[in-house]
């Protein structure tokens, strides 16, 4: 299959190449500099030169604090972008499998979020990907709109690696126990993101996000365990550790879809990247 991923120098999308090719796929590869989503008019050139099957399109503005104060910049990556991706996709009649976040809900909940459950994203962040996902779905009926959640990988800024740097310099470390969610390592994302490029008919929203739930506090616990470090977890609450943009209390992501993409569980995934970050990432 040709694809072509747009986000392809970051912590996501190297991976998605990576693993696309290593499955046979033809792959474009479009980072930043050779494709700037912002741009409609390069949108629609790029992608018809390509001439791809399917788009995986995991470009977007991450910086879930800064959003709050670039909000523009935010709308124009995630919510406008992506929606340039989606006409410029349309226009050829190709398919776009576009990444999201679980924070498009509210966090309110006790049980799973599935995919047929209401939105109301509390952050600007989380507003414009869900603006995305909107702008995705007007544009062509042809796409499949993964959202998943905690991301962690070898390429890119993340919890985990954060908390092994934290551990270098200090001998405790204090962690919210009040945010739960799915810590989801890039190396199972991108695998899934492939197979649900290969089911062309496999549209609408999917939930792809490790298998099991736990706190940040948890995973901070179950990230020193693995790698052997003596550092001390503290629990702390989020009223406790302000920051700029709220985040959900419980963002568990699971399922409704008869025929899911099932993501191996969480601890699997911090093995996989502890393991990895010794030998380096594949490109």
């Amino acid at each position: 299959m040709r694809l072509l991923v747009t986000g392809a120098g970051g912590m996501l999308g190297h991976r998605v190449c990576a693993r696309a090719r290593a499955l046979g796929h033809d792959v474009i590869a479009c980072d930043r500099e050779r494709l700037d989503i912002t741009d409609a008019d390069a949108c629609a050139r790029v992608v018809e030169a390509a001439e791809p099957e399917v788009v995986i399109n995991c470009a977007a503005y991450t910086k879930v604090d800064d959003a709050e104060h670039e909000r523009d910049l935010a709308m124009a990556v995630n919510a406008t972008g992506a929606g340039n991706v989606a006409r410029a996709v349309a226009a050829i009649g190709a398919r776009i499998v576009h990444v999201s976040t679980d924070y498009v809900f509210n966090g309110e909940h006790d049980e799973p979020w599935v995919e047929s459950d209401p939105v109301d994203p509390q952050s600007v962040y989380g507003l414009s990907k869900l603006r995305g996902e909107e702008l995705v779905a007007d544009a062509t009926p042809r796409h499949a709109i993964a959202r998943t959640a905690w991301l962690f990988g070898v390429g890119g800024p993340n919890f985990v690696d954060t908390m092994l740097r934290l551990a270098e310099e200090r001998d405790e470390v204090s962690v919210v126990t009040d945010q739960v969610g799915c810590p989801t390592w890039t190396g199972h994302l991108a695998e899934a993101l492939i197979e649900l490029a290969e089911r062309p008919d496999d549209d609408g929203i999917h939930h792809l996000a490790a298998q099991g739930s736990c706190s940040w506090n948890e995973l901070a616990i179950e990230v020193f365990d693995q790698a052997g470090v003596s550092c001390r977890v503290l629990p702390t609450t989020s009223e406790a550790f302000k920051r700029p943009a709220p985040r959900p209390a419980y963002s568990v992501l699971g399922t409704e879809r008869n025929d899911p993409i099932l993501l191996p569980p969480w601890p699997e995934g911090v093995r996989a990247h502890l393991s990895e970050r010794k030998v380096g990432s594949p490109r």
